[in-house]
């Protein structure tokens, strides 16, 4: 899965949307998911796989789709808001090895839980943009925060996918 964003000079979609797309495992098939973002960015499944969760910048939320036999998926209902003090929009977004979803939005770093609920937001002092976990552990948090490079220690460590 991916997010596309190409643009016309004139600012517009080139395509008339900004949608999301989904490439098949034989690298042959592009296949549209939806063209009803303002602007898709982020995007991660959960732990099973079963949902596939696409931010939206422009919007300032995250929406949720019920992933099906083939590729298909079903729904797009907004799951959060990202909402709270500070500057950022959602940006970068990751699945913890507990589940929990991390997505960049205002002020830092918030973190959900598999039911939507938010478990607190990683303050960060400048616009974060990216993360990933580091070190051995995978207990490092390294984020991509404007001019900055920061790290943080955190309790839970990333998901690590096994592969098929």
């Amino acid at each position: 899965m991916g997010a596309c964003r190409t643009t016309a000079s004139s600012g517009r979609p080139a395509l008339g949307h900004r949608g999301v797309y989904r490439l098949a495992p034989d690298g042959t098939t592009l296949s549209l998911v939806a063209d009803d973002f303002g602007q898709p960015n982020g995007l991660c499944f959960s732990l099973d796989e079963r949902r596939l969760f696409v931010n939206d910048t422009e919007r300032g939320h995250v929406r949720v789709f019920d992933v099906q036999a083939g590729g298909r998926v079903a729904g797009g209902a907004v799951w959060v808001e990202l909402t709270g003090e500070g500057q950022g929009a959602p940006d970068g977004m990751k699945i913890d090895s507990a589940g929990n979803l991390w997505c960049c939005g205002p002020g830092g770093l918030h973190v959900f839980d598999a039911d939507a609920r938010c478990l607190g937001v990683v303050r960060t002092p400048v616009v974060a943009a990216n993360f990933t976990w580091g070190d051995a552990d995978l207990k490092s948090l390294y984020v991509t925060a404007s001019d900055q490079l920061l790290r943080v220690r955190v309790r839970v460590p990333e998901h690590v996918a096994t592969g098929a």
